[in-house]
Order: structure tokens, then sequence, then C-alpha cells
């Protein structure tokens, strides 16, 4: 029994033995396995960071070739840029160039005009010396021939002192008031001719330099017809369209038997634009009724309001005046259609505006200020009656209320002389106002006005003493005297002539300037037997 357990411990004991080998066999095999399949997990992922490294390193790569690219452009860019930038700069500086050349040429031109101004004003002032050196010699000469007179007088007897000086002091007087009518005709010859000379200059090259054409403006405007049968539909049952049409636009529509016409009468020339639309309209849709008069006639005053905007826009910008007020522009453009002597307003704005400018170029003068105030000059005849007041008041007015300077606003109410002119540019206004309205052609003038106007300036002539007879001729602007020889010398007659020219200045209005000249002839005949 004992044996048997002994035998079965020793079995047990070999059998652990044998199982803990294998136990131990197995583990280092299962450690061999693991170990294994770490080294290849590490080779994996040995493999992975290669493969990593790799491709990092190709979009590194691939990224510093892309800032290469972008690099080159970005170079490439900014020369362009920078080329483009020297090329800018070049044509800046080459206009600044070319403004500063412009600018030189005009200040020589000034620089050498005052010269010549210099020059004159040297001359005259030489002149007035040697006229003023001949005076004191006349004046010796005249106090010498009184020494002789009183001599002489002395030795003859018969007179007092006192009456032998009262006899030379006439003659003296005499003499003297003879000298100096002829020095002042000749002074005054002087300044005249050369005056003209200058004015005739600056004036021509300014009308020169502007070319204007007119046409002729009445008080009446024509709507063709397609056919006569349409006038029965103006005029409308028991004539109620055609009285529609006039109490709602305000003109007076004529219609009679000229063929395929119709004609509207008005004075005010933005109501008679807005009929003539209307009708026109209503011609075209051929529904002439109360209602569609009324309709029609609104749509018409909105599309002229629209042109009188666009108007004054345009004349802003063909006179190269900016800046304008908006109202002040819709004013401007209600000029359009008004006339004054037939010559349209707005026109002969415009005209003044370049005229005005040239002008004061010419003479150094604010260019800005002259066109500005010319082309604003007559913006008082756009209102109504209701404003009271001359034209040119009312024009100023309207410059100092929407932001005009007071040089502008001077020149403008200046235009007219009912204020005095106190600046250049007031003048040049007043100058070139004159030369648009006296262009041939410009204005037309009533047969009344005109033969009131000659007669008035026969009449002023007529009043002044020794004159014989009077003609107005060429229009009126030239007026010839006739005087008497016996009651008027030739220094008389220059200061004659003189004298009328002022009061017709003073007492007239006329376009343009008016020749005087008064003509003394001295005749003698005998007799032979």
């Amino acid at each position: 029994m004992l044996v048997t357990v002994i035998a079965a411990l020793a079995a047990l004991v070999v059998g652990g033995a044998v199982v803990g080998l294998i136990v131990r066999a197995r583990m280092q095999k299962a450690m061999q396995v693991h170990d294994e399949a770490a080294i290849r997990e590490l080779e994996g992922r040995r493999a992975d960071a290669e493969a990593k490294r790799a491709d990092a390193e190709r979009a590194i790569a691939s990224a510093q070739r892309e800032a290469d690219a972008i690099r080159k452009e970005a170079e490439i860019d900014a020369k362009a840029h920078l080329l483009e930038l020297r090329r800018d700069m070049e044509r800046e500086l080459d206009a600044q160039r070319v403004e500063l050349s412009r600018l030189e040429e005009r200040l020589a031109a000034r620089e050498e005009t005052a010269l010549r101004n210099e020059t004159a004003v040297t001359e005259r002032e030489l002149a007035a010396s040697d006229r003023e050196q001949a005076l004191r010699d006349a004046e010796a000469i005249l106090q010498e021939a009184q020494s002789r007179a009183d001599r002489e007088l002395e030795r003859v007897g018969g007179m007092t002192r006192d009456e032998a000086r009262a006899q030379v002091l006439a003659r003296v007087e005499e003499s003297t008031r003879h000298d100096a009518a002829q020095l002042t005709r000749r002074i005054e010859e002087e300044a005249r001719q050369e005056g003209d000379r200058r004015a005739r200059s600056i004036i021509g090259t300014a009308i020169q330099r502007t070319a204007s054409g007119y046409a002729a403006a009445t008080t009446v405007s024509t709507v063709e017809l397609p056919s006569d049968d349409l006038k029965g539909r103006i005029i409308g049952r028991e004539g109620r369209n055609i009285r529609a049409l006039e109490t709602t636009t305000g003109v007076d529509i004529i219609i009679d038997d000229t063929p395929g016409a119709v004609v509207l009468s008005a004075f005010d020339g933005v109501r008679r634009e807005i009929a003539r639309i209307t009708l026109e309209k209503l011609v075209a849709d051929g529904r002439i009724h109360p209602a569609r008069i009324e309709e029609t006639y609104y749509q018409a005053k909105e599309e002229i309001e629209e042109k009188i905007r666009e108007a004054g826009e345009q004349a802003s910008f063909e006179a190269n005046v900016p800046g304008i007020d908006p109202e002040l522009l819709a004013i401007l453009g209600r000029l359009n259609y008004r006339t004054s002597y037939g010559q349209n307003v707005l026109k002969h704005s415009l005209e003044c505006a370049h005229l005005a400018a040239i002008m004061a170029i010419e003479l150094g003068a604010d260019e800005r200020v002259a066109r500005r105030a010319a082309l604003l000059h007559d913006i008082g005849k756009a209102v109504t009656h209701e404003v009271e007041g001359p034209h040119a008041v009312i024009s100023a007015q309207f410059c100092r209320k929407f932001g005009e300077s007071e040089a502008v606003a001077h020149a403008v109410e200046a235009h007219h002389h009912d204020v005095e002119p106190e600046t250049v540019e007031a003048v040049l206004v007043i100058a070139a106002d004159a030369i648009s309205a006296a262009r041939p052609g410009a204005r037309g003038e009533s047969l009344e006005q005109y033969v009131k106007r000659l007669a008035a300036l026969e009449e002023i002539a007529m009043r002044k003493k020794g004159v014989e007879r009077c003609f107005a001729m060429q229009a009126g602007r030239d007026v010839r005297v006739m005087v008497k020889p016996s009651e008027v010398n030739d220094d008389m007659a220059a200061l004659l002539a003189r004298e009328i020219a002022a009061e017709i200045e003073d007492s007239l209005e006329y376009p343009g300037q008016i020749k005087v000249t008064v003509i003394r002839e001295s005749r003698t005949s005998e007799l032979a037997h």
C-alpha cells in the first residue's frame, strides 16, 4: 500500500516536472512569438514612418517648387507694376511739363503786354512832359507879349493901366482858350486812337474766335397734321376740344385754311412749346377729348421741365462754368424759350460767356468771374412779371441767393448800368452783351421803335446851338450834324460832337455804338460882271 502511494507520488512529481517543462517550453515559445510580432510591428511602423517621411519630403519639395513659382510670379507682377507706375509718372511729368510750358508762355505774353503798356505809358509821360514844356514856353511868350502890349499901350496912351491890363487879359484869355481847345482835341484824339486800336484788337480777336449762328425766333409755332380731317376733331363738338386746349395750355390755337397745319400763338415760349408737344401727342394718339387733353398736357409739361434742366446743364457745360446750383441751372434752362428782340436769350448768354472770357484773357482779368457772370447775366428774364424790378437786378439777386460770389453778382447787376461797374470783369460783361446784341442779324427791332430812336437822335443834335441840320444814318448808328460855320469854329465843333455823344449815352438805350460826326463847311462866292 505504501509502495503504491509512493509510486503514485513519484508519478505525480515526475508528471508535474514534465508539465512544468511543457509549460515553460510553451511560455518560451509564446514569448518568442510575441517578440517576433513586436519586431514585425516595429518594422511595420518603421516602414510607415519611412513612407511618411518620404511623403513629407515630397510635399516639402512640391511646396518649395510652388513657393518658387509664386515668388517668380510675384517678382514678374512687381516688375510690371513698377514699370506701369514709372510710365504713369513719366506721363504725369510730361503733362506737367506741357502745362508748365503753357504757363510760361502765358506769363511771357503777359510780361510782353505789361512791357508794351509800360512803354506806352512812358511815351505818354514823355509826350505830357513835352506838352507841359510847350505850355510853359507859350506862357513865357504870352508874358513877353503882354509886356510888349503894356508898353505899346502906355506909349500910345489914351488908356489907363487897368484898362490896358483888362484888354491884354481878354486877348490872352481868348488865345489861351484857343490853345487849350486845340491841345484838348489833340490829346483826346491821341487817346481815342490808342483806345480804339486796342479795343478793336481785343474785340476783333474775341469775335473772330466766337462763331455763332442765329435762327429767327417768333411768337408762333406750327403743328403739321396728317390730314385736314383732324382739324374738325381738334375743334370738337361745338368747339369744346379747342376751348379745352386753349384753356389748359394758355395759348391761342389758330385753325384757318392753311392745308395740313395748325398755328399756335403765344408770347410765352414755354407755354407755346408745351402746347405744341401736347397737340402733337394728341394727333398721334387720335383720342382728342377734354380729359385726354388735360392728361396729355401734364405729360408734355413734365417733358418740358426735363428739357429745361438738360438745357441748363448743357449750357453750363458748353460755357465751361461748373458748380452752378441745380435750381439756378433750371432757371438758366428756361432762357432757351425766351427771346429778346428775336434773339434766343440762352444762346446770347453762351456767346457772351465766350466773348467775356476771351477778352478777360487778353486783358489779364479774372476769366472765371467774367465767364460765369456773362452766362448768368440775363437769368432775370426767365422769371415772370410777378417779380418786380429790372432784369439785371433780379439776376444779381438770384446769383446771391444761390451762392455765387459777390464779384459775379456785381458784374451781373452792372451790365445795364443799374449800378456803376467797379471791376474790369463787370465792364467786360457789358462789352460782351453789347457785342452779342450788335451782331448783324442777331436782333430784330420793330419799325415804331426804329423810327422813334432816329427821331430822338436828331432831336438831341438839333437842340444844340449852331446846328443847322442833322441826319441819322445807317439805322441810327451814324449821326451827321451840319453846323453853321459863322457860329461854330473848328474847336467848338470838336466840343459839340463830344457833348452830343455824351447826351446820347445818358438819355437813350441802344445796342452797339453810335458815331457822331460834326461837319463844318465854309463857302465864299463872288460874281464876276
